[in-house]
């Protein structure tokens, strides 16, 4: 369990990010086009999973946007937004933001994948949501990179996630 913070109170999660240096767990999530997608899907990409609560608030939104910029010129990388928000309101919002690079992943089967990445948050307001971090790994899946925010309506550390990409 991961000890973070919501504009100061203490809520957490029910895990701990996968360890640098361990093998990513596979995953199911639902693409805008409802389609279920896994680690497979992006075999031979090494791939970036920017973690958030929603990309309905403006934190989530701005590192939605600093990673598509970002990711542009990478071909041999790929980057994916994860949340709980339906495929529906996250088509919206690419849509909304022009958000072409980043691939949106949703949650609404299935909350395994927050479970498997020990971030889903147990407490507070935003329980059942998932917390904001990155994780970022190489083609063969092994984990290179993680940052769990310390709190949530923090932005993650865009420079050092790209860095490890």
């Amino acid at each position: 369990m991961a000890d973070i913070t919501l504009k100061g109170n203490a809520i957490h999660t029910n895990g701990d990010l996968p360890a640098v240096g361990s093998t990513a767990p596979d995953f199911s999530l639902t693409g805008l086009d409802l389609a279920d997608v896994n680690l497979a899907t992006y075999a031979g990409k090494k791939k970036l999973l920017n973690i958030v609560p929603s990309l309905d608030t403006p934190v989530c939104a701005t590192s939605a946007q600093k990673f598509n910029a970002a990711i542009a010129d990478k071909s041999d990388a790929v980057a994916l937004v994860i949340s709980a928000d339906l495929p529906f309101a996250m088509k919206r919002f690419c849509g909304a933001e022009s958000i072409e690079n980043v691939i949106s992943l949703s949650m609404m089967r299935s909350k395994s994948f927050a479970k498997d990445y020990g971030m889903l948050i147990t407490d507070g307001p935003m329980a059942g949501l998932c917390a904001r971090g990155v994780v970022v790994l190489d083609e063969n899946n092994q984990v290179i990179y993680t940052q769990l925010v310390p709190e949530i309506v923090e932005e993650p550390d865009y420079d050092a996630a790209l860095a490890a990409l």
